[in-house]
């Protein structure tokens, strides 16, 4: 009797372990996130085999990150004359570069599928991916926290939530600088400050006790002179429509924190010089009511990744910034599969971008590239998200963003940390650091 009553048991085990698996859509053959683990057909995209787990040798949190595949090749460089046998594997947007600027270039290197995330991440996901949905229209989500919500995405809706809900540590603080050069390179660099309290994907986060809240974000000027002492502050919903956005700004002449309704859509990004709209922060941030959404599907295509040269603290902004687009020498290119998520603009709603075709990292639900198409469907500002493994975390996110205007012959970059200190993930702060009063007070001291 004991041994039939153990046997029952085990089975009982078994068929709740493959009644979840088959529940949540992730079987063996993908990765904790979604991903598919295997590698592409002729070999040129590996398999997932976890990425980075842990920081190489002689790492110390507060430096700048070593590079754990410096000993690469060049594999191949793509330019205006030989794109054409590339063409399969470029977006539209990259297309335009190499045929209008004569001095872009991408250097493709072997793909590493450096992605991970701490284990609570993958356990979160394989746990929500049986109880997210989105709530009316799309614009929200319940019945999720710290897992990525959708990593079987049925809609070009839930891979952006994908994005917007990805892990990116607990709370982390930076200070990075923001060029946008004219055309022939001049520049006035601005530094920024920021704090990310990413509550989403904090430990013991449940749907009850966020409160609707995703994440607030800090983020305060501190050069030029003119600029300084301005500071943001945004707290992001969960379910858009029970609560949109909140921001609120702190004025330094007027000593004065008022709300801030236009940090939002379309509205020039903070000091960018028109160069980007606030949306496209973070590669793209906020609400998602403005667009339709279509799943286009998988695609193989060279994307910026493991961009550990780009960021290194040997180099110099300026070794960065050249003019009508970044110093090519120093990108890195890879073959990845990405989500491709065409988004189109509603009748009747406003946008300076008509269309944007966005290419998201399908190991880490990263927004690598943006296509922005203006009012005349004419390919306007291309983006790119120049990512890392912050091993030791371990995320993947963004050691630069370009937004590269093809009309203007000129380009914002944002997150230049090289002649700056590190992030520092982890840092100690409450709920209450980010409300309207301590805004009031931090701008005051």
């Amino acid at each position: 009797m004991r041994n039939k009553s153990i046997a029952l048991i085990a089975c009982t085990c078994v068929m709740v372990l493959v009644a979840t698996a088959a529940w949540s859509g992730l079987g063996d053959d993908l990765t904790p996130l979604g991903a598919e683990k295997a590698g592409n057909a002729d070999g040129t995209i590996p398999a997932w085999t976890g990425g980075i787990t842990s920081p190489p040798a002689g790492y110390k949190p507060g430096m700048h990150h070593p590079d754990p595949y410096a000993a690469d090749k060049v594999l191949f460089t793509i330019t205006g004359a030989n794109m054409d046998q590339y063409a399969g594997k470029l977006t539209p947007g990259h297309q335009a570069m190499l045929k209008t600027y004569d001095t872009f270039k991408m250097n493709v290197y072997p793909t590493h599928r450096s992605a991970s995330a701490p284990q609570r991440i993958y356990d979160a996901t394989k746990k929500v991916a049986a109880t997210a949905t989105l709530v009316e229209g799309g614009h929200g989500v319940t019945g999720a926290a710290i897992g990525i919500p959708f990593p079987t995405p049925k809609s070009g809706v839930e891979v952006i939530w994908n994005h917007l809900l990805r892990f990116r540590g607990g709370i982390a603080s930076r200070k990075i600088a923001q060029a946008a050069p004219t055309r022939n390179g001049n520049y006035t660099l601005v530094k920024f400050e920021d704090e990310f309290n990413l509550l989403y994907s904090q430990e013991g986060a449940t749907e009850e006790n966020l409160n609707n809240k995703i994440l607030f974000f800090k983020q305060e000027v501190v050069a030029p002179a003119r600029l300084a002492g301005g500071i943001l502050l945004v707290h992001e919903t969960l379910n858009q429509v029970k609560e949109h956005r909140s921001a609120w700004l702190y004025n330094p002449g007027q000593r004065r924190v008022r709300r801030a309704p236009n940090v939002a859509y379309d509205n020039p990004g903070t000091a960018s010089d028109g160069m980007r709209t606030s949306d496209q922060f973070d590669m793209f941030n906020g609400a998602v009511d403005r667009y339709d959404w279509k799943l286009v599907g998988k695609k193989e295509i060279y994307v910026p990744y493991n961009s550990y040269k780009l960021h290194s603290d040997a180099l110099k902004n300026k070794d960065i910034l050249t003019p009508l687009h970044i110093n090519p020498e120093y990108p890195r290119y890879e073959l990845h599969r990405v989500w491709v998520v065409d988004a189109t603009l509603k009748a009747g709603a406003r946008h300076i971008y008509k269309r944007r075709t966005f290419y998201v990292d399908e190991d880490s639900w990263q927004i690598l590239l943006v296509d922005q198409y203006d009012n005349r469907d004419q390919l306007w500002r291309v983006s790119e998200g120049h990512v890392i493994n912050y091993y030791e975390v371990p995320t993947l996110w963004t050691t630069l963003e370009v937004h590269t205007d093809l009309q203007a012959g000129r380009y914002l970059a944002i997150g230049l940390d090289n002649e700056s200190s590190m992030y520092k993930f982890g840092i100690k702060r409450t709920n209450e650091d980010y409300t309207p009063a301590a805004l009031r007070r931090e701008g005051r001291r």
